[in-house]
């Protein structure tokens, strides 16, 4: 998993939908993404390096 020394400023993603509640929300940093649960913010992030996270976005834009 990288690490990163960057401050992550954290965004609601453009692929949570409407004014729901239920959202995910997406960092990056050099050479990573970071992704969390909007609910539960004190559980932490995932952190991927970008090409995994471009992968999956491209994936889901299939």
């Amino acid at each position: 998993m990288p690490e990163t020394s960057h401050a992550l400023n954290f965004r609601k993603s453009s692929y949570s939908g409407g004014q729901t509640q239920d959202c995910v929300e997406v960092a990056d940093a050099p050479g990573m993404s970071a992704v969390r649960d909007t609910k539960h913010r004190e559980e932490g992030h995932l952190p991927f390096p970008s090409t995994e996270w471009a992968a999956f976005l491209s994936t889901l834009a299939r």
